[in-house]
């Protein structure tokens, strides 16, 4: 994560508002302490707001401008923080992913990275034609899975559209495979994986893959985009996409009618 002497405020929002927030907590003889104690924080969440490894609130910049007569500033800076691209949001994304306690996720082009099998996400990083180190992205994108290996893995909530289960990445052996691993995962305790029909053709999942991570009280959602994504911590905004996630669960298929669609796709495949 970003140090305080390597923030880009001029290319990055959140940096342009952790700069300002250190600016004008020094200019009043503020100590990281004594701001917490404003913001009903303590020091070291202060010190990580003026990083930039942890973002402010939009609450918390409500405060600022009430506590400064800052005209809105902050809360202003912050909200178009959230709404701009962040250059810095997969580093940010993978760090709440590692210590995720609940994952959510909506897949409407490809299975979700956290549960491809190797020669899959092989399949989709050649496919691509976008890197040159194939064997380095396909590393870095199998240690992300380390999560299924910790004393007390994350809780999952796997949608995907038919479609998806239904593009022949790789090969049908490849993919017949990668059916076969989401059919496994299934079974797993605090694991479900349930399938969108292609019946369903409007939905709530029409814009586009997204993920929904809980951390303690906290969630993030990252939502896709060609190029890159977008990483959202905004309360408000969270309760959009639980909604959103909520409502294809609704339209999706049972965890039984999934596991038959499932062995139904990888007999056709052989």
């Amino acid at each position: 994560m970003p140090k305080i002497d390597n923030l880009n405020p001029d290319h990055n929002p959140w940096h342009w508002m952790a700069v300002d927030l250190r600016i004008w907590r020094l200019e009043r003889n503020l100590s990281q302490a004594e701001l917490g104690e404003i913001l009903r924080v303590d020091g070291s969440t202060v010190s990580n707001y003026e990083s930039g490894t942890s973002k402010v609130p939009l609450e918390k910049a409500e405060i600022l401008d009430q506590l400064w007569r800052t005209r809105g500033h902050f809360a202003r800076l912050r909200r178009y923080a959230e709404a701009a691209h962040d250059p810095n949001w997969f580093n940010a994304y993978t760090k709440y992913e590692e210590r995720a306690e609940a994952i959510n996720v909506y897949s409407a082009l490809v299975i979700h990275a956290l549960f491809q099998t190797e020669e899959y996400a092989r399949a989709l990083i050649e496919g691509a034609q976008m890197v040159d180190d194939i064997e380095g992205t396909l590393a870095a994108r199998m240690a992300r899975q380390a999560s299924w290996s910790r004393a007390e893995p994350p809780e999952v909530r796997i949608f995907v559209r038919q479609s998806v289960l239904e593009d022949p990445v790789g090969g049908p052996e490849v993919m017949r495979a990668q059916l076969g691993h989401l059919l496994e995962l299934s079974h797993r305790k605090g694991t479900v994986v349930r399938a969108l029909p292609k019946a369903k053709a409007a939905h709530a999942g029409v814009d586009g893959s997204f993920t929904i991570l809980r951390i303690g009280r906290g969630e993030h959602a990252w939502s896709a985009a060609v190029g890159g994504g977008r990483l959202i911590s905004d309360p408000e905004l969270i309760r959009d996409y639980r909604l959103r996630h909520e409502l294809i669960g609704d339209d999706s298929l049972s965890r039984d009618s999934t596991r038959s669609l499932l062995r139904d796709l990888m007999e056709a495949m052989k």
